[in-house]
């Protein structure tokens, strides 16, 4: 039985199934979605049904991210955001127009019951984007932070290599947990195109809402699995680019 974290699906339904595929996941294995599974290109509420089905089949874990959020506002609170559209909300929002009413009722279950974060035995904190609270997750002031902040990822980032963890200087958020998974802000930014690992934060965002791939990997050996380029399976759409 593996445990396998999966990065920002972005409605990339067609690069879900090869991931899956290709890292030979059984219903065994666990899955943690580390969210953002819509908006992008055209396939958001299939990914939402494929993980409603997959979740009756096997352990899955599923994390909320910025863009969950922002779609559950949208479907059950009828607010809508300018800004929202323009960053992938728009392919989703068409997308919608030929569900049901009743099939959107069982999406927007599947939005509330989403996850802020999960914590393993092992003290390995998954999470969407981050936290901001010196003392850990179970302090943060605002649920908002877990799927907005990209202030760990920079600090991570940020970081000196060389600085030890014993030193006044080196961040206390990086010493409260043995490993944190993220997705949120794309490693495509900094010109990679595999996870990244900057201190003890792994980023699995690999840009599959742009022109990059969806990846999938072990939390144990870190082996890890892609997908084809989105904008090329979606050859025809534009998705977030």
């Amino acid at each position: 039985m593996r445990t396998f974290v999966i990065g920002d699906i972005h409605g990339g339904l067609i690069a879900l199934k090869q991931v899956l595929e290709r890292a030979a996941v059984t219903n065994k294995d666990t899955l943690i979605f580390l969210g953002d599974y819509v908006d992008g290109w055209s396939q958001s509420p299939q990914v939402i049904d494929y993980l409603i089905e997959l979740k009756q089949k096997q352990n899955c874990i599923c994390i909320r991210g910025n863009h969950d959020d922002l779609l559950q506002q949208w479907m059950r609170d009828g607010k809508d955001n300018e800004l929202w559209h323009h960053h992938g909300g728009e392919a989703t929002v068409l997308a919608y127009e030929s569900i049901s009413s009743t099939h959107k009722q069982i999406h927007v279950s599947f939005l509330e019951s989403l996850q802020g974060y999960y914590l393993d035995s092992q003290n390995r904190l998954f999470i969407h984007a981050g936290f901001t609270n010196m003392s850990g997750v179970t302090y943060e002031y605002s649920s908002e932070s877990f799927y907005w902040d990209r202030t760990l990822w920079e600090t991570a980032m940020a970081l000196d290599p060389n600085m030890k963890t014993d030193s006044l200087f080196y961040p206390k958020r990086l010493k409260l947990y043995k490993e944190i998974f993220i997705g949120h802000t794309p490693v495509t930014r900094i010109h990679e195109t595999v996870p990244i690992q900057k201190a003890n934060v792994w980023n699995v965002d690999t840009g599959a809402a742009f022109t990059g791939k969806l990846t999938i990997m072990d939390i144990d050996s870190k082996e890890f699995w892609q997908s084809d380029p989105l904008n090329e399976l979606y050859f025809d759409e534009k998705g977030r680019n």
